[in-house]
């Protein structure tokens, strides 16, 4: 991990002075040439690094200058050691850089504030995950954010509507992860940006080609204009239906579901569904396998097309276990 990269180098040259490229390398445990790649980095940001070749040379920070990661306000600190490593960076393998990287900050401090992480792991945990998120298969994520660190191209598989898959070859920009879910940002070779979900990702593989980013491109813009582009579109499915007192807390804590009360519609109340909202649902079988799961807790009214195959699923259920319970009635 970079980042986790850059903060030991700085912490080098803080806590030791002048170092020599080899020396930072196998300190490190990178390469000489990725060492003047970060040299070169921490200038561009801003830091004062200077070095030196041959004999008698190295790298060093300006005498007048101090390292600002080891002299954070208490505040600043408690706020930093706060954070919890987030589902999402625990699928994408470097919650252990990310954790090495503030053990490395928390012993760097000195005794008087070193006591910090432990106070505030012991008082707040943040937890990423919400409530029955859907937990998807991402086993090409790796292989896809090591293609985005290189600016390499890659072949993937992606599995379409009704079945398909289409193979394509890809310059993946970026990854971005909403809630618990992955997205990759992607080029095909007409230079026109896709957006695709990890989890449709059948198979990866990297090129060794790579592939030149447009100087514009940044990351989180494009993520927000593409977010507000589907805000924009309609519904793919919209839903409504009558739930109970239990299920409308339980579909509120939906994460990932839109929620909103709709308009009572002429004839009698349900009193064991009060409630009638209206939900959205990217297709039939996302809403079918979602409803599902409250059973009679919640009456779909509209689409009837939904409306029917939850009918057909639950006979074929009872076909299934109503037998079974029969069964067992007659024989206790």
């Amino acid at each position: 991990m970079r980042a986790d990269r850059l903060l030991s180098l700085l912490t080098l040259l803080e806590s030791r002075g002048r170092l020599t490229t080899d020396h930072l390398a196998r300190e490190l445990e990178v390469s000489r040439r990725t060492v003047l790649r970060d040299l070169f980095a921490l200038r561009v940001a801003g830091f004062p690094v200077n070095s030196v070749a041959g004999p008698g040379g190295g790298c060093w920070l300006e005498d007048d200058f101090r390292n600002r990661l080891l002299h954070l306000s208490q505040g600043e600190l408690a706020a930093l050691f706060s954070l919890s490593v987030p589902a999402p960076l625990v699928e994408l393998g470097v919650a252990d850089d990310l954790k090495g990287a503030l053990g490395k900050l928390a012993s760097a401090l000195p005794p008087i504030r070193s006591d910090t992480e432990a106070r505030m792991r012991q008082r707040i945990h943040l937890d990423s995950v919400p409530w029955s998120a859907p937990l998807e298969a991402v086993p090409h994520l790796t292989t896809l954010h090591r293609a985005s660190l290189e600016d390499r191209w890659a072949t993937a598989t992606f599995a379409r509507a009704g079945g398909t898959c289409s193979r394509r070859r890809i310059a993946p920009y970026g990854l971005v992860a909403k809630a618990t879910t992955w997205y990759v940002v992607w080029s095909g070779e007409d230079d026109r940006l896709r957006v695709d979900r990890v989890s449709r990702v059948m198979d990866a593989e990297i090129l060794r080609a790579t592939f030149v980013r447009p100087s514009g491109f940044v990351l989180a813009h494009f993520w927000s204009a593409w977010c507000q582009k589907q805000e924009g579109r309609e519904p793919w499915l919209s839903v409504t239906a009558r739930v109970s007192a239990d299920a409308l807390d339980e579909l509120r804590r939906s994460a990932a579901l839109r929620l909103e009360a709709a308009p009572s519609a002429h004839g009698p109340e349900d009193p064991r569904r009060p409630h009638r909202v209206r939900m959205r649902f990217a297709t039939v079988e996302e809403a079918r396998s979602h409803l599902l799961s409250y059973g009679g807790s919640v009456e779909v009214l509209d689409p009837l097309a939904l409306r029917l195959t939850l009918a057909d699923f639950a006979e074929q259920a009872l076909r299934v276990y109503g037998s079974a319970a029969a069964s067992s009635a007659k024989g206790s």
